[in-house]
C-alpha cells in the first residue's frame, strides 16, 4: 500500500526531454516529457482505446498522438482527436499528473490533484546558499520496498558494520540512540563525543585530533530523508547550539520513490558548509556516498530476498525503535 496524496521525485530534470519517456511510480506507469514551451508533463501512460502506451507514440505540436490509432491528447489528458466519424467519445482521456520542478528535481503528486500544493514539498535549507557546496549521484535503482531505505535512513548503528570504511567508527556500534516521533516523521540521532573521526570525514574537516560527531536520522513522511552528520573538535559538541567555528557539517538528502511494491529509486545529494566553489572535494565526496550507498543497496537488495521468502518470522531490536515508529 503507498501513501497517494503526496509529492515524489518523478526524476531529475536533466533526465526528461522532448523525447517521451515511461516511468513507474507507485506501481503507476507513468508518461513524461518536456513540452516545446519547457513544461514538464506528466500523464496516463495507456491510450484509452487499445492500451498502448502513449510513451510509444511521439508529439505534436502541443498534444500527443498515439502511435497505433492517432487519438491525440492535450497535456490536461483530454481527447482532442480521434479516428472514425462522429463524436470523440466522453471517456475518452488519460489522467494527468500534476508535476513541480524544484532543487534539479522533478516532482510528482500522485493523488488528488486537487489537493496538491507546491509549499508541501520537502523543505531544503541552505539549498541555494552560496557559502554551502553541493554534491549529487545519479538516481539509484534498488531491489527492494521502499519501507526497507526509509528502515536503513533511521538507523545509524549499520554504519559501522555495512560502512566500516567510510562512515562507521567503534562508537557507531554502541552509543546510546534518541528517538523522537514528530508532526511529519521520525528522528534517530545521537551525539558521540571524544571518538576518533570515521575514515570518510577524515577526509573533509578541517581540524586535527579527536571529534564529537553528531548523527542525525530523520526521515519524513512518506518517503523523505535528512541525514545530518555534524564534526566539531573534541569538547564542543553535545548539544545543537552554537557550534565551534572549525565545524563540518554535511547534510544528505535522500528522496526513495516507489517503483513497485519490491523496487526504488534513490535520488540523493548532498551539502557543506565548506570549500563550496572546490570540484575536486565535491568529486571526492560524490564518489564515496555513491561507494557506500551501493553497499547499502547490496546488503538491501538481499534483505527483500530475505523478508519475501522467510520461512520464520524475523526479530526486532531495541536499535530499532525509530524504524518501528
Amino acid at each position: 500500500m503507498f501513501l497517494k496524496n503526496a509529492w515524489y521525485v518523478a526524476a531529475w530534470a536533466d533526465e526528461v526531454t522532448h523525447n517521451l519517456q515511461q516511468i513507474t511510480v507507485l506501481n503507476q506507469k507513468i508518461c513524461i516529457f518536456k513540452s516545446q514551451s519547457g513544461d514538464f508533463v506528466a500523464l496516463e501512460d495507456a491510450c484509452p482505446h487499445r492500451k498502448l502506451p502513449l510513451s510509444k507514440g511521439r508529439i505534436k505540436g502541443d498534444t500527443v498522438e498515439c502511435g497505433y490509432h492517432g487519438l491525440t491528447f492535450d497535456y490536461s489528458g483530454k481527447c482532442v482527436w480521434a479516428p472514425g466519424q462522429g463524436n470523440i467519445p466522453s471517456n475518452a482521456k488519460v489522467h494527468s499528473y500534476p508535476l513541480h520542478e524544484k532543487y534539479g528535481l522533478i516532482w510528482i503528486w500522485m493523488g488528488n490533484s486537487a489537493l496538491a500544493d507546491h509549499h508541501d514539498i520537502f523543505e531544503i535549507k541552505n539549498y541555494n546558499d552560496p557559502s554551502w557546496g553541493i554534491n549529487r549521484g545519479d538516481a539509484m535503482e534498488l531491489e527492494c520496498n521502499y519501507l526497507l531505505m526509509c528502515d536503513n535512513l533511521l538507523d545509524p548503528t549499520h554504519v559501522a558494520w555495512v560502512h566500516a570504511d567510510s562512515f562507521g567508527q567503534a562508537a557507531t556500534k554502541s552509543a546510546p540512540l534518541r528517538v523522537k516521533k514528530t508532526d511529519n516523521g521520525v528522528i534517530v540521532h545521537r551525539w558521540m563525543l571524544d571518538v576518533e573521526p570515521a575514515p570518510f570525514y577524515k577526509k573533509v574537516v578541517g581540524f586535527k585530533g579527536n571529534c564529537d560527531r553528531l548523527q542525525h536520522y530523520e526521515v519524513r513522511y512518506p518517503s523523505n530523508a535528512l541525514i545530518k552528520a555534524i564534526f566539531t573538535p573534541a569538547g564542543t559538541g553535545g548539544s545543537e547550539g552554537k557550534l565551534h567555528e572549525d565545524v563540518f557539517i554535511m547534510d544528505s538528502y535522500n528522496f526513495m520513490t516507489p517503483v513497485t511494491d519490491s523496487k526504488t529509486r534513490y535520488y540523493w545529494f548532498q551539502l557543506r558548509n565548506i570549500r563550496p566553489d572546490d570540484p575536486e572535494l565535491s568529486q571526492l565526496m560524490t564518489d564515496d556516498v555513491q561507494h557506500a550507498f551501493e553497499e547499502d543497496q547490496k546488503v538491501l537488495n538481499e534483505v527483500q530476498k530475505g523478508m519475501s521468502n522467510k520461512t520464520s518470522p524475523h526479530i526486532d531490536l531495541p536499535i530499532d525503535a525509530g524504524q518501528l515508529r
